[in-house]
């Protein structure tokens, strides 16, 4: 079944049509969504059915795979190619791109030390010959390597191809329900996640924790925030905080509380404006949809009757109901003829440390060069 799923698929792509595939985190169903022209179709106002796929710079253009226009179809479990994992190599160093990052870290914590910056996320783009792997090959891989985060497959012959495997959620909303994840702070996984945090990640997930509250807090209400805590993502581990509530239908304005999130400081910093004016002006490239979101937007969901006595009381959940399931377009990379373009970054504060901030931008660079 996965060899005619994946056979559409790549019918689709040689004709140059736009698709993306996925698989959401945790789940075993792998989507394709097949679009069946090739027009660029945007989302100016996030009220559309379909999946989204929008850039860093929230001032541009958002793309749309629209559900009305698309083949919508999924597989329920895939199989994988037995030799589709790449064994870790150890790769030199680029030192000229390590230095670069290296200074790049320590402006930004000059940046921080002289004004009211508390955190700056600097990122870098590493180019890597790319193998004879068709791209569909690359994202079975990232399937089988990456359980628990959002991978996907995504093309559009007038944009480009993207893949990526993503451990993070920025908003999920199922009804009036809602939840958001806060993740922060990164350390190489060594066979445990009984592991002590430096001062410096955790600050830095109280400062995505505490931008988030403070954004959603005219929006949602009944609002509970879990603990902090560990969680794995490929080879890495992370510092995650949950925050789930109800929306205020009453005051809810969708297109505005984006805009409030996007871009979180886990992936621009804080103040917000600030962090994302230093990033334009120094970063010297074009994140493009590294550190953008991506994701269904406003799917009609049937939710199951409730069981029990009180089932009369939740007849409203067993109508249609939208869902909307948007992703941190993090660990990915973009495909450009015979080279793969790898993304990756990290969060930078008063403490940072330039040396420390480089080896965690090449930990973060394997999870998606595995694939490769």
């Amino acid at each position: 079944m996965s060899k005619s799923f994946f056979k559409q698929v790549t019918a689709h792509f040689s004709a140059e049509l736009p698709f993306v595939v996925y698989r959401k985190p945790n789940l075993q169903e792998v989507n394709a969504l097949l679009q069946k022209d090739a027009t660029l179709h945007t989302s100016a106002h996030f009220e559309e059915s379909g999946f989204v796929f929008s850039p860093f710079d929230s001032d541009a253009q958002s793309i749309l795979l629209p559900l009305e226009a698309s083949e919508h179809f999924s597989i329920a479990h895939c199989e994988f190619e037995p030799s589709a994992l790449k064994k870790e190599e150890v790769t030199p160093t680029d030192e000229a791109a390590k230095a670069t990052h290296i200074e790049l870290v320590a402006q930004a914590i000059d940046a921080i030390k002289k004004t009211e910056l508390q955190k700056i996320v600097v990122s870098r783009k590493e180019t890597v010959p790319l193998e004879e792997k068709a791209p569909l090959t690359i994202f079975q891989s990232l399937l089988e390597a990456y359980p628990s985060a959002l991978v996907y497959c995504w093309y559009h012959p007038k944009v480009g191809l993207w893949l990526g495997a993503t451990p993070e959620t920025l908003l999920k909303i199922e009804g009036r329900q809602f939840s958001i994840m806060a993740l922060a702070g990164t350390q190489e996984y060594k066979g445990t996640t009984a592991v002590t945090w430096q001062a410096k990640e955790l600050q830095e997930q109280q400062f995505v924790t505490d931008f988030i509250l403070e954004n959603i807090s005219t929006t949602v209400q009944q609002v509970k925030v879990s603990n902090v805590e560990t969680v794995k993502a490929g080879n890495l581990l992370h510092l995650r905080t949950l925050i789930r509530g109800q929306l205020n239908l009453a005051t809810l304005d969708f297109e505005a509380l984006l805009k409030r999130l996007h871009p979180t400081p886990a992936v621009c910093g804080l103040p917000k404006t600030k962090a994302k004016a230093f990033v334009l002006k120094h970063e010297h490239y074009d994140r493009s949809f590294y550190t953008g979101f991506l994701g269904e937007l406003n799917f009609e969901k049937q939710s199951a009757p409730r069981s029990g006595r009180r089932n009369i009381e939740h007849r409203a959940y067993t109508v249609p109901k939208k869902s909307t399931q948007l992703y941190v377009n993090l660990r990915c990379m973009q495909i450009e003829g015979q080279q793969a373009h790898v993304y990756v970054g990290g969060g930078i504060t008063e403490t940072s440390q330039p040396e420390r901030e480089w080896e965690e931008t090449v930990s973060k660079s394997k999870v998606v060069k595995k694939a490769i």
